[in-house]
């Protein structure tokens, strides 16, 4: 772990399992934080205390807890031992009440009966009086529009999620299953199209491409071809062909049509997901910011980024599409703020130290 020191038209974030009385709510303890957030994702999990005037308390990341992995027992498990950690830094001593509020935004949290199985193990987990699970895609949301509180959120990483919320307070959601659901999108998805294209170029199916010899290079093979008996003896994962992603845009940024149309796919993927998600709650798309992250959308890559601003002004004209400038377990924090009714000037606080951290 490393620290930081101090219409599927469903449900709006923030019904919360467990409860909190008005004069808990209106003075925090001396020995606890206001809210708890946890940004949990497949590969790293973020956690924040903060008090209810905005200060960060203590911050700390630590390895994935995706409940997906590890059932819910198992993810449980490996919070705790996070949570104790992140205590220990703000000086408190677990076990027993840390914050008033925990705010969890988790990866494969996709159904709300995911989410009220979540917020009820996490509420029994004894570290907050009440606690709120949901997808991580709205903590995407909250933390790009931070203003607003509202609009739509991409998270492009190793697949694809989004999530449209509004003013009135109905959301709209994907369940992000992949294919099987009808998504494309993300390295996954992206590594997978590298290599078809890569394939065919290199045996005469398709088009010839600048893709075939650069996955070849990546992985120091004298061919693609020798990639794909790699992966096939195990010799090579499948996680593995994620580095491709990155082979693809530069490649696509080099000219090479290929790369180019792929790149356009992604983008088209990104803007049409955002407009149907948007259209299915009935709001209008001008001036609604439209947040993007994860991995691949944050790594600003110019050509990526210009592809989808294109294709939103196609699809939802006048949205106004923003990379987020703050971690996910921000906005994870800023819902919990907003469970806990604190003022303005502690969500201005909050964004504010996340945006003055290095890297």
């Amino acid at each position: 772990m490393t620290s930081h020191p101090g219409s599927q038209a469903d449900r709006e974030p923030g019904s919360q399992a467990g409860s909190e009385s008005d004069s808990e709510a209106d003075s925090e303890a001396d020995s606890e934080a206001a809210v708890l957030a946890i940004d949990g994702g497949n590969s790293k999990t973020d956690l924040a205390l903060v008090s209810r005037d905005g200060t960060v308390r203590a911050a700390l990341r630590g390895p994935g807890a995706s409940q997906e992995h590890y059932g819910i027992d198992g993810a449980l498990s490996r919070l705790g031992e996070m949570i104790r950690a992140l205590a220990g830094q703000a000086g408190l001593d677990p076990p027993g009440l840390i914050a008033g509020h925990l705010s969890a935004c988790l990866a494969g949290a996709d159904l709300p009966e995911e989410e009220a199985a979540l917020s009820a193990a996490l509420a029994a987990g004894g570290w907050s009086r009440s606690a709120v699970a949901v997808n991580d895609t709205f903590a995407v949301l909250r933390g790009g529009a931070a203003d607003a509180r509202w609009g739509a959120a991409v998270t492009c990483g190793a697949g694809i999620n989004c999530v449209a919320a509004g003013p009135d307070g109905r959301t709209a959601r994907y369940l992000a299953h992949g294919t099987l659901t009808g998504d494309w999108g993300g390295g996954r998805s992206l590594a997978r199209a590298v290599m078809w294209h890569a394939m065919r170029g290199w045996d005469g199916r398709g088009p010839a491409t600048a893709l075939t010899a650069a996955a070849a290079d990546c992985f120091g093979l004298a061919s693609v071809r020798e990639v794909a008996v790699a992966v096939h003896r195990g010799d090579l994962s499948r996680a593995e062909l994620h580095r491709l992603t990155a082979v693809l845009f530069a490649v696509a940024a080099a000219g090479d049509p290929v790369a180019r149309s792929l790149v356009t796919r992604q983008a088209a993927e990104v803007s049409a997901m955002a407009a149907a998600a948007m259209g299915r709650i009935g709001l209008a798309p001008a001036g609604v910011p439209v947040v993007l992250g994860g991995g691949l959308l944050e790594a600003r890559d110019p050509l990526l980024l210009a592809e989808v601003g294109r294709e939103l002004a196609a699809a939802a004209p006048g949205a106004v599409a923003q990379v987020i400038d703050v971690p996910p377990v921000a906005g994870a924090a800023l819902l919990g703020l907003d469970q806990v009714a604190a003022p303005d000037a502690a969500r201005r606080r909050l964004l504010g130290w996340y945006r003055a951290r290095p890297g």
